[in-house]
């Protein structure tokens, strides 16, 4: 592993432990040069997931396009960053499960939806807004009533 200080390319690990539920490893490294420790994280490499968008194009999944869109969602609500994580690990999760090496942005947008419901209604609606377009206040009316129906 090369060292982050000093562009060493040979480290010795210091201590190994697992992190998150076991997906992935943490190491202490010290470098053998210039003695600078420094942390690194292993995980198993994953097939890539291909998101195919309503104009039929393709991309790879990207976690942090979708951190951003929840953040969006949730921006000045009582929702933390590690509970943001962990949704999007959850639905990382539910993706990689399935068979399928491609899945429909629709697909990703109603696995957010069902998520955020549980975590926090008003990221929820903004979420939603956004994602099912409403064109006006009916629309929008309409879901909320729904919200508050269930």
């Amino acid at each position: 592993m090369k060292c982050p200080y000093c562009g060493y390319e040979e480290s010795k690990v210091i201590d190994s432990r697992p992190t998150d539920e076991g997906e992935r490893i943490r190491r202490r490294r010290e470098c053998l040069k210039c003695t600078k420790r420094f942390t690194t994280y292993e995980m198993i490499e994953s097939l890539p997931i291909i998101v195919i968008k309503k104009d039929k194009s393709r991309e790879t999944f990207n976690r942090e396009k979708l951190l951003n869109g929840l953040l969006r969602a949730c921006e000045k609500r009582p929702v933390s960053l590690d509970t943001l994580e962990r949704t999007i690990d959850e639905i990382e999760a539910i993706i990689q499960n399935s068979l399928d090496r491609e899945v429909y942005s629709e697909k990703i947008g109603e696995l957010v939806m069902e998520k955020l419901k549980g975590i926090d209604e008003v990221a929820y609606v903004r979420f939603a807004s956004v994602y099912r377009q409403f064109k006006d206040i009916n629309t929008f009316m309409d879901e909320l009533s729904k919200l508050l129906n269930k």
